[in-house]
């Protein structure tokens, strides 16, 4: 923990919507930081993506890798376009390369309930949904990413890869976070998610699940099998803490998570190594509304929010932690008093009229949000 108040952020628009909601989120950080004091952010952007590797034939420049390596913390919005494909066929996705360069383990994704948003469950529990997904975010299914075979035309494999060692870091990332979560009152239990009844691998990261349980007897632990978590996480969301899985369930998941609490432009998220972090909305650039000015930045905003936290801590600068809280009382402001609807929540606020809002419920904590819906 460097203490340093200085702080270099490596800034990634990317593609589609992803140069639309970044500016405001910087201008939201630039905000909160001046407001807070204590601590400075510098933003330097970098090229990635589909737009670059279509005209440079790289996905993520050596400089673009070298200068998020270097600095203290990765904010990114949004890659890839389903028209620009690698050879493989598969889709550029440089955000999956920072993963595995940085060895960035834990991906954080927070499902949390934003009061005044249109609820998805009828049940009135939802409205108080706060439970945090934990994927494995370099192996798994993942690991066989560009490694696939396709046979005589007749048959592809891919091949899923679980480790000790990132399963034991992956692990104790999760009971820490409980553990954070039980001091502040929630419930503190991790969920171990797998398909041990079925699959070698499987069974053996939920032994490696047990061992670490069994260091940290002061939280919770159980286990659930990935489709009955799925069923559950529409019948009874509002029952878990922290769940834990590997890396293509919990892709999957994480979207089942963010549709809870209304869509991706609510679904922040964080992917956590040992070294680097990368932040980033779970959503993807949304070519369909790109340029049209109707994206919803709240998860963008959620992420820098998730960011100034990770930088509290590593920094050591309580600030930091301050700044992030008023990002998220501001978003919660806004949305609890009906300012903004947007689009993708059935409204026609759009990112302007989204920003400004929340902007205004920074600046300005006891005045009413308003804003041009």
């Amino acid at each position: 923990m460097s203490g340093k108040t200085s702080l270099e952020i490596a800034v990634f628009e990317g593609d589609g919507i992803g140069t639309e909601i970044m500016q405001p989120c910087l201008d939201l950080l630039s905000a909160v930081t001046e407001t807070v004091g204590g601590f400075g952010l510098t933003f330097k952007s970098l090229p990635a993506g589909a737009g670059t590797y279509s005209r440079e034939g790289t996905a993520l420049p050596p400089a673009s890798l070298q200068a998020a390596r270097n600095a203290d913390a990765i904010l990114l919005a949004a890659m890839g376009l389903p028209d620009i494909r690698y050879p493989d066929g598969t889709e550029v996705a440089p955000q999956l390369d920072l993963r595995f360069e940085f060895g960035l383990y834990a991906g954080v994704r927070p499902v949390r309930s934003v009061a005044g948003t249109p609820a998805v469950l009828a049940d009135p529990r939802a409205a108080g949904l706060d439970f945090v997904l934990v994927r494995e975010s370099t192996e798994g299914l993942f690991a066989a990413r560009g490694k696939g075979s396709v046979e005589n035309d007749s048959e592809a494999r891919d091949t899923q890869v679980i480790t000790r060692a990132v399963c034991e870091r992956l692990f104790d990332f999760a009971f820490k976070l409980a553990g954070e979560r039980k001091a502040a009152g929630l419930p503190g239990r991790v969920t171990c998610v797998d398909k041990a009844n079925v699959f070698t691998s499987f069974a053996f990261f939920r032994k490696v699940f047990d061992e670490r349980a069994a260091l940290h007897p002061d939280i919770g632990s159980d286990h659930a099998y990935i489709d009955a978590t799925a069923l559950n996480m529409v019948r009874h969301p509002w029952d878990f803490d922290v769940l834990v899985t590997e890396n293509m369930f919990g892709d999957i998941l994480s979207d089942l998570g963010a549709g809870l609490i209304g869509g991706m432009g609510m679904a922040p998220s964080a992917d956590i190594g040992d070294e680097h972090a990368v932040f980033q909305p779970c959503h993807g650039s949304a070519p369909d509304i790109a340029g049209q000015g109707k994206a919803n930045p709240t998860a963008m905003f959620l992420s820098g929010a998730m960011m100034l936290d990770w930088l509290a801590v590593r920094e050591s600068l309580p600030a930091c932690a301050q700044a992030a809280a008023m990002i998220r009382k501001a978003v919660d402001r806004v949305f609890a008093s009906g300012a903004v609807v947007p689009f993708d929540l059935g409204g026609s606020s759009g990112t302007l009229a989204v920003t400004e809002a929340v902007m205004a419920a920074l600046r300005d904590p006891e005045a009413a949000a308003v804003a041009a819906i």
